[in-house]
């Protein structure tokens, strides 16, 4: 079991979304937007530092389960400017997690369209519909705050194939056999999964 905090950095709304994955199974936490309604860059780089700090710490408190963080990376706006206040929105955003030593992965946003909904073009309205499905959610959550999720959910995804993998070639060569296509565990490689 873990929990994973999701982060779709802006510089105006951060959204975030928390899930816990249990083996296959994703079950929502929390989700919501860090508003950062002020000119002052300074002080919205503070605000999105702040507020994650304080709901990462929040769930720190309350579980021992292993807390795993994902954010977007920048994607080249047209804008210049633009480009710099979401670059720097984004290492508030890293700095918030590093600074309680928490470990950060990055996805593009083609990557978590392509983990939600299987296409990495998805419109906004997509990722929505696609987030509320996944984690069965009665009500559709704000778009950044969806946009969190489904960075969790495309952390999830990416991590548990990568433990597929791990497993499968740890596998190989330590007394596991191969019948028919299929990789058969022995007694050890079960109790060292547990």
């Amino acid at each position: 079991m873990a929990i994973i905090i999701g982060i779709d950095p802006g510089s105006r709304m951060t959204g975030y979304g928390i899930v816990q994955q249990t083996g296959d199974k994703l079950t929502y936490i929390d989700a919501g937007t860090i508003r950062t309604d002020t000119k002052e860059m300074p002080e919205r780089l503070k605000r999105i530092f702040n507020g994650l700090t304080r709901i990462t710490q929040h769930h720190l408190k309350y579980t021992d389960e292993p807390i795993h963080t994902a954010i977007e990376q920048v994607f080249m706006a047209e804008n210049p400017d633009s480009a710099l206040k979401l670059g720097q929105a984004r290492g508030a955003a890293i700095a918030a997690m590093v600074a309680l030593d928490l470990e950060v992965s990055e996805y593009t946003a083609r990557q978590i369209k392509q983990a939600v909904c299987g296409y990495g073009a998805a419109a906004k309205e997509q990722v929505q519909e696609m987030v509320c499905r996944i984690l069965s959610l009665d009500v559709v959550p704000q778009q950044d705050a969806a946009d969190g999720l489904a960075c969790a959910i495309c952390h999830a995804h990416s991590s548990h194939s990568m433990n597929k993998l791990i497993l499968n070639s740890a596998m190989r060569g330590r007394g596991s056999s191969k019948k028919k296509g299929r990789w058969r565990l022995t007694e050890e490689d079960l109790g060292n999964l547990r």
